[in-house]
């Protein structure tokens, strides 16, 4: 099909500079393994995951056959007052790879409705366990925690929230950022070792403010995604769980990134060693294919829930939350064939191996070159760093553009070059996306 078939008209792109893009669209038509088919008939390689969703890669089969198949059985159900059978299956699939005791799923649509859930539920658990004057969140600075209010009021990417802060949460406040860009420009493969204590403002300084009583939850990825794929300080994570556990707080853990296999582990809970109260989920459990999150929580949250609606009438409902398509049954049909592929094709253990190579072609051939300032690499996702321009956000883009001609798509986040592929890539995959971003960025010297 030809761009000129294609009414432009009335789409309203997101995060997408819309006058730049109608003036050279990125129109794509079909997909199929790692590569995309653009409107005017050229090969592009995926080297994003689509924005970290697809990871077994595009047009997998399996999937779209449960998909065809569901549709033919049911196609939709209500989420309130019944269920379906594959909301149940999907929900003990979720369940089973979780680390520690989060066994509960709150099933909704996006990461930026998980988001909102573990936030509401946080709410929800101190109040029915007595302590509804918990109503304080800490987020993180350059966090990233979706587009609806509850998760750009906890984020902390100043675009995100600049528009739009006269109506975020009041209660709010975020901990430092997790980067050392003078001492820890190149990470490969490994937490940065800090010589001070991140979290001592912290404990120092917001707790204190607050004061501990009424923080109701800490959140924070465990890898900044969004922002660039910044890693955080060796024992950053653990140390934080125990500040949480000290003050009664929840900790939460916004995985719509780092879940389902990024550091080659299920969850980047499993991969650092630290269970979190609540684990937010969303893209690579459909593989990107049907829209789907949701929210694991502890046995602790969901008992205290019940307990404390043990005297009220049997047909009281113990949470107020829920979305028209929560637990949409071909969106669950999707994640069950999609967690089953990944188990028979050990893809978690494979982008860990992929990651090793990504990272050592990103470090020897990238660092040096022309305005690279950092670069930071950990399990199967790489950020390249680069100096800022005269106009913020400018070199990185016009790099992404590049690259895109020469038929690679990476991922512009500010001054950084994200490459975060499939986790079927293959070692000339990885070749081809590391070389053309090493020339595009020598074109640029």
């Amino acid at each position: 099909m030809a761009y000129p078939d294609f009414n432009m008209e009335h789409q309203w792109l997101p995060f997408t500079p819309n006058r730049s893009f109608a003036q050279n669209p990125r129109v794509f038509v079909a997909a199929d393994g790692m590569h995309f088919t653009t409107h005017d008939g050229r090969q592009v390689l995926d080297g994003i995951a689509s924005l970290w969703c697809v990871v077994a890669g595009h047009n997998r089969r399996p999937i779209n056959e449960a998909i065809k198949r569901q549709l033919d059985t049911l196609d939709y159900a209500t989420a309130f007052q019944a269920s379906n059978d594959q909301a149940f299956k999907a929900a003990e699939m979720i369940a089973a790879m979780a680390p520690g005791d989060l066994n509960k799923v709150l099933f909704c649509n996006s990461g930026s409705e998980a988001a909102d859930t573990s936030l509401k539920v946080a709410l929800a658990y101190h109040r029915a366990r007595g302590e509804g004057h918990r109503h304080v969140f800490i987020g993180r600075e350059k966090g990233y925690h979706g587009v609806n209010f509850g998760g750009m009021s906890v984020g902390g990417l100043p675009a995100n929230r600049k528009a739009y802060g006269a109506q975020l949460l009041p209660r709010v406040d975020h901990m430092r950022f997790i980067h050392d860009p003078i001492g820890h420009a190149f990470i490969h493969g490994r937490e940065p070792v800090w010589d001070e204590d991140p979290l001592l403002e912290l404990e120092q300084r917001i707790l204190p403010l607050h004061d501990p009583s009424n923080v109701a939850a800490i959140i924070v990825e465990p890898v900044a995604g969004s922002a660039g794929w910044y890693i955080p300080p060796q024992g950053y994570l653990k140390r934080l769980r125990e500040i949480c556990d000290r003050h009664g707080i929840l900790l939460i853990f916004d995985e719509v990134i780092t879940g389902f296999g990024r550091l080659g582990t299920p969850f980047a809970a499993d991969y650092f060693g630290v269970v979190p109260d609540m684990l937010n989920f969303a893209k690579g459990v459909t593989n990107g294919v049907i829209p789907m999150g949701g929210v694991l929580c502890s046995q602790r949250i969901y008992d205290a829930m019940m307990q404390a609606h043990g005297s009220s009438p049997e047909h009281a409902i113990e949470l107020f939350h829920g979305y028209t398509y929560s637990g949409h049954p071909v969106a669950c049909a999707a994640a069950i064939a999609c967690l089953s592929l990944y188990q028979q094709e050990a893809l978690f253990e494979r982008a860990g191996q992929m990651g090793r190579l990504l990272g050592d072609a990103v470090h020897s051939q990238i660092k040096g070159l022309p305005h690279v300032v950092g670069i930071r690499t950990l399990g199967l996702a790489a950020a390249v760093e680069l100096a800022p321009a005269a106009l913020p956000g400018k070199r990185a883009f016009d790099v992404f553009m590049s690259c895109f001609a020469k038929g690679v798509l990476v991922r512009p986040a500010g001054e950084n070059l994200v490459l975060c592929p499939p986790y079927i890539v293959e070692p000339a995959h990885i070749e081809q996306m590391v070389s053309v971003l090493a020339q595009v960025l020598r074109e640029y010297a």
